[in-house]
């Protein structure tokens, strides 16, 4: 797919990546392809958390926490894109659990946002890890620069003291378990289409980084200097660009499939 920034409805963005699927799609009408009720085989499951101290004035506008950025909008959008792009049923409504909710182990992919602001304690960092140990998988996103990056490590230190964090290989399953990612481009928030920057704070380089098991599974994979939300979240806006959208709907089916399948 081309890099150049292009302005056109999000509709062109699906009906790109739908193009490029097709041959995995149901054999019925779209109106046959109706976006079932929970449970599903996927429902969008985000992680709530307790913010650390430079996050508790919550997130940006409406008083919302911060890993409420996006919600609801991410998730249904993202939602629709997995029912149009793939044969997993999908449920039609996300879920909000805690790091402490057992519930969390019914689920193989969970998604965290703002992880710069957030906060884990010892017994939240275990559970975490338990989860993830077992075969959980956990999709960080929009985090930006030095400073929230030290912040973000700070608490999955605590999940995963003797793991590294590493630059994911450009071999690894999850950039080719459905989609061949082998051209990555900085996706940015919406603040793009008004400031033309895809970088926030010091966050100039875009970074796809990850944790692994003893197997070699990616159990955390950590979208650093991006914010895949935004582009899930305003995937109908005509000002946002085509090429950023359509491969923030990659990244997320390939992540979710790799959970599903590893």
């Amino acid at each position: 797919m081309p890099e150049r920034t292009t302005k056109a409805p999000a509709a062109l963005a699906i009906l790109a990546l739908i193009a490029g699927v097709a041959a995995a799609q149901s054999a019925g009408p779209p109106a046959e392809r109706v976006v079932r009720e929970a449970p599903g085989e996927f429902q969008f499951v985000r992680l709530a958390y307790t913010a650390n101290q430079y996050g508790r004035g919550g997130g940006w506008g409406r008083g919302r926490q911060m890993w409420q950025t996006d919600w609801p909008d991410a998730e249904h959008h993202f939602a629709k894109g997995v029912d149009r792009l793939t044969r997993i049923e999908v449920a039609e409504t996300g879920r909000i659990l805690h790091t402490l909710d057992d519930d969390i182990y019914d689920y193989p992919w969970i998604y965290a946002v703002e992880v710069g602001y957030w906060y884990l304690n010892e017994q939240e960092a275990l559970h975490l890890r338990d989860y993830l140990l077992r075969g959980g998988f956990l999709m960080v996103d929009d985090f930006h620069g030095t400073w929230e990056w030290s912040l973000f490590v700070a608490s999955m230190e605590k999940v995963f003291p003797d793991r590294p964090i590493v630059d994911i290989p450009e071999s690894d399953e999850a950039f080719h378990v459905h989609y061949d990612l082998d051209q990555r481009i900085q996706i940015p928030s919406r603040m793009y289409t008004y400031t033309g920057e895809t970088w926030e704070k010091d966050g100039y380089t875009p970074h796809w980084r990850g944790i692994y098991d003893d197997d070699g599974r990616l159990m955390v994979a950590i979208n650093f200097n991006m914010d895949i939300g935004d582009a899930w979240e305003h995937a109908d806006w005509p000002d946002y660009p085509e090429n950023m959208t359509a491969l923030a709907y990659r990244f997320g089916i390939n992540y979710l499939i790799y959970a599903m399948t590893h």
